[in-house]
């Protein structure tokens, strides 16, 4: 995520899409404004919308809020809409990106504890 990538898709990029485009965004939240989106929902332009991001998800997700009151409007709004799929990012939560994480930090140690290169280290 950069300042040049942050709301790369917004109004202006949206009217320039197919009406009824399908829209899912698994890279980055705050690539799509998501304020954009929901009037793109609500005029028809945007179709469907999938997401596992969302620019404000930090805490959000991955705890258990069915007993509290949503303090976001944004993605209570986006919630209503029926044509939407919000999910959890889970990015590196997996048994595979968990074990990959793993198996590369033990590489990456014993690399360093006997003095060599990593194949992991990055070359300026």
């Amino acid at each position: 995520m950069t300042e040049q990538s942050r709301y790369i898709i917004n109004r202006h990029r949206i009217t320039e899409m197919k009406k009824g485009v399908m829209l899912i965004n698994t890279s980055r939240g705050a690539l799509v404004n998501t304020k954009d989106i929901i009037a793109a929902l609500k005029s028809g332009q945007i179709g469907y919308l999938g997401l596992d991001v969302y620019e404000e998800e930090r805490g959000l997700f991955f705890e258990d809020h069915s007993g509290d009151i949503l303090q976001d409007d944004v993605i209570a709004r986006l919630m209503t809409f029926s044509n939407i799929l919000i999910t959890s990012h889970r990015a590196f939560l997996t048994d595979t990106a968990l074990q990959n994480i793993a198996e590369t930090t033990v590489v990456n140690l014993n690399c360093f504890e006997h003095q060599v290169v990593s194949q992991n280290e990055l070359q300026q």
